[in-house]
């Protein structure tokens, strides 16, 4: 099961669209997890009509509309992985002690915020991920999103893609 993992996309507000690059990802993934900051729901809608399977959550940045679509924390089980989805998991310090309490039946926590790429484990096992932003790249030298492969419940690739200066 191939994944793209974004968050933090912003869209109209820090871009016009998202980077071709990206929307050939998730049109090629199987599912999509998006981390909040959408910001606009025609981001929403066109992503869900572009994907085969998308899961998302609201952010901060994220007003009503999105919040009556979308929930503040998604699970899923994805070919055996479990995983959960939520936009903010509080400052970096302590984060995977902090995460494996809040997520203690999962595998795979995916989360956004910071527009910071993030790849850890926590004492429990629990992998945590952060795409970054795929437009708003902030004090980071590279916009990014992330794919991942699963397979037989477990994450067996994961690959940080850099997008090229707009």
């Amino acid at each position: 099961m191939e994944l793209v993992v974004t968050a933090d996309t912003h869209v109209p507000k820090r871009a016009r669209d998202l980077p071709p690059a990206l929307w050939a990802a998730i049109d090629a993934a199987d599912v999509v997890l998006h981390a909040g900051d959408w910001v606009d729901v025609s981001l929403l809608d066109a992503m869900a009509a572009r994907a085969r399977r998308l899961i998302g959550v609201y952010g901060n940045n994220d007003g009503p509309p999105l919040r009556a679509r979308l929930p503040e924390v998604a699970r899923v089980e994805l070919a055996g992985l479990r995983v959960a989805v939520v936009h903010e998991t509080g400052p970096k310090t302590r984060r995977e002690e902090r995460c494996a309490a809040a997520y203690p039946y999962c595998d795979l926590l995916v989360f956004g915020h910071s527009h910071i790429p993030w790849d850890s484990v926590a004492p429990n096992g629990l992998r945590l991920l952060n795409p970054g932003s795929p437009t708003d790249r902030r004090a980071q030298p590279y916009a990014t999103y992330l794919t991942a492969r699963v397979a037989a419940g477990r994450l067996d690739r994961v690959e940080l893609h850099r997008l090229p200066p707009r």
